[in-house]
């Protein structure tokens, strides 16, 4: 569960610390306001994508600091015991900088984008407004019934094998096909490999040995250099510490008074005096450690000129060559062996085809086992969300050709109007009941959820009246089992909350933040009113607003 949101910095967000309880938490206010900042951040505590454009203007960095508790999600208190990051309480920290670079911390330990999204998956689950758009997609349809039926597992080992059953099939086409382009591409490529095996270049080995060998060449008249400044430190008569010892000898024996009026320059003098000496004895620690070496020298050379030679050959560039010596090696191994490496493939293709097909017919029966019951389930929700009347279907059809998912392709239909067939949903459900059909199948998916935090952003865009009390009612069942945190701008919904979080955008001094606020009754109240009636509340707004909380009220 969510404990706790911390914002610093963060687009119009200067400090905002956010304490999240179990059950509903409508957040409402008023377009602009802020509430998609809110989201926002948390995503990017999750692992979305982050730009400088998230930093507030004029700061250097946003800091947001999310807190879980993970005491009753297994799966996420495994996923960090693995990294050694176990704890009953999960803290997720990104840094945005102000040049756009980004950081993120799992529990006090550094970590990348990739991990926090990861485990982000096991915290929360966030049902998007623009989730309806994606409901007219086939491939959505699949997943949804995937999910329904705990097929996630099975899924990705299904893609994994189909992966290693094409791989495995398109290398035994090509080796079947050797011909003799082939060999002599072969015996081609075994002599640049065993050519480059011999030079054995090492990543950074090229760079190495150039640096290397501008100092062994540089070393003789870098040490001639060095000693010709030590002379003109600390040379018998001629050096600068003679000349300045002779300097301060004479400012000392001064009378007083004129020794007293030179008594700074007489001191830098002895500071000079100092920083010389000290000098000079850098100088000849230089000088002692240094030493010529031509035969490493000369090895140098000559590794540098066979490098250098076998990059004209192959008319690459010496830095080029460790990634030719890998992609030839691996076409090499691509191109295959004899007939008995090929009977081996042709085994290992059979297989894996086996297995993948073994795996899909598991699959597939699930799915048609999960159908009907996932048709029931959010014919059930439509019926709740006013849309009695209609059909909902969940149909499967087998494929020509084997997918990576399977061998079942799946269609969400629905009829609207009795007597109707269904059909496909992008040809038969208007705006307003797409976003109902929608929000029918998110509410059965989060059921189905085994994560307790859930966040619906605006799902009910399109919902009015009546459905919209219903809505509210379903979100607030959802959130009797654990969190939800519910962005709205429908009082109906707002009123079935269990706490109501207020954004509101303040501008002052040429300068805008945003305010947000946990709603008291009376506060709750006038929000509601405001959604109802606008900026000017009526007593009869504000009696609608209580009826809505007391109404909501008696009945749970």
């Amino acid at each position: 569960m969510l404990l706790q949101l911390a914002i610093h910095d963060f687009a119009i967000v200067e400090t905002l610390e956010l304490d999240f309880r179990r059950g509903m938490t409508a957040i409402t206010g008023e377009t602009g306001a802020g509430k998609s900042i809110l989201l926002g951040a948390l995503g990017l505590c999750l692992g979305e994508r982050a730009d400088a454009g998230s930093v507030r203007h004029g700061a250097e960095r946003a800091d947001i600091i999310a807190r879980f508790d993970i005491s009753g999600l297994a799966e996420a208190r495994q996923w960090l015991d693995e990294r050694e990051l176990g704890s009953d309480d999960c803290l997720l920290r990104r840094v945005i900088t102000a040049s756009g670079r980004s950081k993120a911390w799992i529990n006090g330990t550094p970590c990348t984008i990739s991990d926090l999204r990861e485990l982000g998956e096991c915290l929360i689950d966030i049902h998007s407004q623009h989730a309806h758009h994606s409901l007219l997609k086939e491939e959505t349809h699949l997943r949804q019934l995937d999910e329904y039926a705990g097929l996630e597992p099975q899924t990705a080992q299904l893609r994994e094998e189909f992966r290693q059953w094409q791989d495995a099939h398109r290398r035994l086409k090509r080796m079947s096909n050797d011909g003799d382009e082939i060999r002599a591409r072969r015996q081609l490529l075994r002599y640049q490999v065993e050519e480059l095996d011999e030079l054995a270049l090492s990543e950074g080995e090229l760079e190495a040995l150039e640096q290397e060998q501008e100092t062994l060449a540089n070393a003789e008249q870098t040490l001639e250099e060095a000693q010709a400044a030590v002379d003109c430190c600390d040379h018998d008569d001629e050096g600068a510490l003679v000349r300045i010892n002779q300097a301060v000898t004479r400012l000392t024996h001064l009378p007083g008074n004129e020794r007293g009026a030179l008594a700074s320059a007489l001191g830098m003098l002895d500071e000079a005096r100092i920083q010389i000496e000290e000098a000079a004895r850098e100088l000849h620690r230089f000088i002692e450690v240094t030493e010529l070496d031509p035969e490493r020298l000369a090895f140098v050379d000559e590794r540098l000129g066979r490098i250098h030679q076998i990059a004209r050959k192959h008319h690459v560039m010496p830095d080029e060559l460790h990634g030719l010596h890998q992609r030839l090696s691996e076409e090499l191994e691509g191109l295959g062996g004899d007939e008995d490496a090929i009977e081996v493939l042709r085994e290992e293709v059979a297989s894996r085809r086996d297995s993948w097909k073994t795996l899909a017919t598991e699959v597939g029966s699930r799915r048609t086992a999960a159908a009907p019951s996932l048709a029931s389930d959010i014919q059930g929700q439509l019926a709740f969300l006013g849309m009695a009347k209609a059909t909902f279907e969940v149909a499967i059809e087998a494929r020509e050709r084997p997918q990576p998912e399977g061998m079942e392709r799946i269609h969400f239909r629905i009829s609207a109007n009795p007597g109707q067939p269904p059909r496909a949903l992008a040809k038969v459900a208007s705006g307003g009941e797409l976003s109902r059909v929608s929000l029918a199948i998110q509410v059965v998916a989060a059921s189905r959820s085994t994560i307790p935090s859930l966040v619906f952003d605006e799902v009910d865009v399109g919902i009015s009246g009546a459905t919209a009390e219903i809505v509210g009612q379903l979100l607030r069942r959802l959130g009797d089992k654990g969190q939800v945190l519910t962005v709205t701008h429908l009082p109906q919904v707002a009123a079935q909350a269990h706490q109501h979080l207020h954004i509101e955008k303040q501008a002052e001094n040429n300068n805008t933040r945003t305010h947000m606020e946990l709603l008291d009754e009376s506060g709750r109240v006038r929000e509601l009113a405001r959604m109802l009636g606008g900026i000017h509340l009526s007593e009869q707004t504000l009696a609608h607003a209580r009826e809505m909380l007391g109404a909501t009220d008696s009945r749970h």
